[in-house]
């Protein structure tokens, strides 16, 4: 995971794209889905942090100290 730290969400999207052809692939053997699986799933994951991350900074603190939606 450490190496997606500079990735993109967009860069994570294509590359999940690349993984579904792969999936969708009949040659693919079961040893290669489950490994390409598991590094979609690890992206999926890696998206979904990252959008949190995007939503919490999308908060906006007022002057009273409240937090709104930017």
């Amino acid at each position: 995971m450490a190496e997606m730290d500079n990735t993109t969400i967009e860069e994570a999207f294509e590359t999940l794209e690349e993984l579904v052809q792969k999936l969708e692939d009949s040659d693919i053997t079961l040893e290669e889905s489950f490994r390409v699986y598991k590094e979609g799933m690890e992206l999926l994951k890696y998206c979904s942090e990252k959008i949190d991350t995007v939503e919490k900074k999308m908060l906006q603190m007022n002057e009273d100290g409240t937090v709104s939606e930017f």
